[in-house]
């Protein structure tokens, strides 16, 4: 769009609006994971839940079962990031990784962390617990898991960010990973399922046309 003053082209800006927290690069992961928040928002707008539940073939997700992962991903690493899943912790809470799971997911999110039904199994249909979801549900439902893990990450330190964090996996495997990782891991795993998303709305809109 050209300025009628001089003639010249007026330039797009853009920048993040970074939260003030106790670790910048911490902040900034924050401020990157609202935008794709937005953005993904703001290309589902008027989904109905029809095509949230599409699945293009038996065994593959649909974008509803994506919506609530991205929500139960988000509650599940940051409470790793905060040790509640290490050996040590599991073991204090009775010794079953998958009921310490489900004692923070559900509080928080209202399900646990299967309910998304991902992985799904060859040839399976979306869970029936999804069924009926409206856009504005999932919504809601991203929005409780932000307001969970937002000032959790404002209140971690560049200290923080070094630390090891080991976690006991519900198949009984254990690992070792940094607080930096994990934000990172939040980050491109919200982007990557975001474009997979993406993916299956055009899919959708090209279901019925001539092969």
């Amino acid at each position: 769009m050209a300025s009628r003053k001089t003639g010249k082209k007026k330039l797009l800006s853009h920048d993040l609006d970074v939260p003030r927290g106790h670790s910048h690069e911490a902040a900034v992961v924050l401020a990157m994971l609202d935008d794709q928040s937005r953005l993904l928002l703001q290309d589902l707008k008027g989904i109905k839940p029809a095509e949230l539940e599409w699945q293009p073939k038996r065994g593959m997700n649909t974008i509803g079962m994506l919506l609530a992962h991205l929500a139960i991903v988000e509650v599940y690493w940051l409470e790793v990031a905060a040790g509640r899943f290490t050996p040590a912790a599991i073991k204090r809470g009775g010794g079953d990784a998958g009921d310490a799971v489900q004692a923070i997911l559900w509080p928080v999110l209202g399900m646990g962390f299967s309910d998304a039904g991902l992985p799904l199994g060859k040839n399976a249909l979306p869970p029936r617990n999804l069924q009926g979801w409206t856009f504005d549900d999932y919504r809601k439902l991203l929005g409780h898991a932000r307001l969970h893990i937002a000032p959790r990450l404002l209140d971690l330190s560049d200290k923080d960010l070094a630390r090891k964090v080991a976690r006991r996996r519900v198949n009984g495997e254990e690992m070792t990973q940094s607080v930096r990782w994990i934000l990172y891991h939040v980050l491109e795993h919200f982007s990557g399922h975001y474009g997979q998303i993406l993916m299956l709305r055009h899919m959708y809109r090209d279901r019925k046309k001539a092969r």
